[in-house]
């Protein structure tokens, strides 16, 4: 049985891997993304994350694919209530733009109808938004938790200074703080989480939920020369990512070889045990990559494989 972990000062309690979502109703269709669903929950994960702005990017898309399609599973599976739910707003705008009130409670109600559900147990203010002030911000939240719309508040992509400011400001004004932070980390991407922002974290028992576990793809080992990038639609960013990160690539081969774990497992276990962090996210288009990404939860990395990874991405 999985080990739950306890997300920060919170009472949410959740298996130390994330599902990302970013993929469903986008390279995995609806029957597709159902299948990982299943194999994520039956394989012991309970969170499952996503954003209404998932998957905007993509030609005809307008936001909110991702949440659909996790909504229609949840009516189908009837498994509501052995997951746990993040979303975000701040990058889809409804009315306004960013974190301006009017938007965070359209947003919030937006996405409740597409998740076909009532409440929201993680919900994340995207990016940071310098334009509205954090206290207008923190109250528009306030609300919805009022309302029982969301349980718990989480900060996506903020600063070191802007998160304590923000919690200052909450703790001042007798509002809800950001209890979760969501950075990106990972063997080849430290340093927007390492230094200040972890210290932060740690000391404030912040929990951290990292996305780009895997660096889109590339901790996988499937992008080793530029042959390898049209394998997907994110090969094209992976020839920088493959000058800096052959040293770690090639630890992680070793490491593979003592252990017999694949690289993707390598890379989310390193992740597991750093200082902070309560667990990675990762995303899988088709359900055979399930095993690998869930083999994380129980492979336990050495003092010396974690050091060694440590040094080959410094």
């Amino acid at each position: 049985m999985t080990q739950l972990r306890r997300l920060g000062s919170t009472d949410l309690k959740i298996a130390p891997l994330v599902l990302g979502g970013n993929v469903f109703g986008w390279t995995a269709d609806r029957a597709t993304s159902f299948a990982v669903l299943d194999a994520f929950v039956a394989g012991g994960g309970t969170m499952i994350d996503t954003a209404d702005v998932y998957s905007a990017w993509v030609d005809g898309h307008s936001g909110g694919e991702s949440e659909t399609v996790i909504g229609e599973w949840l009516k189908q599976s009837g498994k509501r209530d052995a997951v746990q739910i993040a979303t975000k707003v701040g990058m889809l705008p409804v009315r306004g733009e960013k974190l301006a009130p009017p938007n965070i409670a359209a947003a919030c109600d937006a996405s409740l109808r597409r998740l076909g559900t009532d409440r929201i147990d993680l919900y994340y203010a995207h990016q940071d938004d310098e334009t509205t002030p954090q206290e207008s911000v923190l109250k528009a939240f306030s609300r919805l938790i009022d309302a029982g719309k969301i349980r718990v508040l989480g900060a996506s992509n903020f600063s070191a200074m802007r998160l304590k400011s923000a919690n200052d400001a909450a703790t001042a004004a007798g509002l809800p703080r950001y209890h979760v932070l969501q950075p990106e980390y990972n063997l080849v991407s430290r340093h927007k989480f390492e230094g200040e922002l972890q210290d932060y974290c740690v000391t404030e028992n912040i929990g951290v939920l990292p996305y780009y576990g895997l660096a889109a793809g590339f901790l996988t080992g499937k992008y080793r020369k530029p042959g390898d990038f049209g394998q997907s639609v994110r090969g094209a960013r992976m020839g920088e990512r493959l000058a800096a990160g052959e040293p770690v690539l090639t630890v992680m081969d070793a490491i593979a070889n003592e252990t017999g774990a694949s690289l993707a497992t390598i890379a989310l276990a390193w992740l597991i045990a750093q200082d902070g962090v309560t667990a990675p996210i990762a995303s899988a288009s088709k359900p055979e990559q399930l095993p690998d990404l869930l083999a994380a939860m129980t492979l336990e990395l050495n003092e010396d494989q974690l050091a060694r990874l440590i040094e080959a991405g410094a």
